[in-house]
């Protein structure tokens, strides 16, 4: 599973896709980043933690994990490991 933090410039990180993204996804994308930005500003989640997105590797599904920002330990994580893996294993 490929899972990656927002940078300090508030990119999401690089996902390999097979067709380019239009103008109204890049406009999504940004506003996502600016969303999870203020989440992540306003400490709603604690002090030590913060919000991340990614896509599964396998599934292409979007992920939401709650990760302490020291230890990168997930804390909470929305779809869960075992609902991804089912989905792999499904076909997706």
């Amino acid at each position: 599973m490929e899972i990656g933090r927002m940078d300090a410039i508030g990119e999401l990180p690089t996902v390999s896709t097979t067709f380019p993204m239009t103008p109204q996804q890049r406009s999504e994308q940004r506003q996502l980043v600016k969303a999870v930005q203020a989440v992540n500003g306003a400490q709603i989640f604690g002090e030590g933690t913060e919000l991340t997105f990614a896509f599964d590797r396998y599934t292409k599904g979007p992920v939401m994990r709650i990760v302490d920002k020291e230890t990168k330990e997930v804390i909470r994580q929305v779809p869960p490991e075992y609902v991804l893996r089912l989905a792999e294993d499904l076909g997706g």
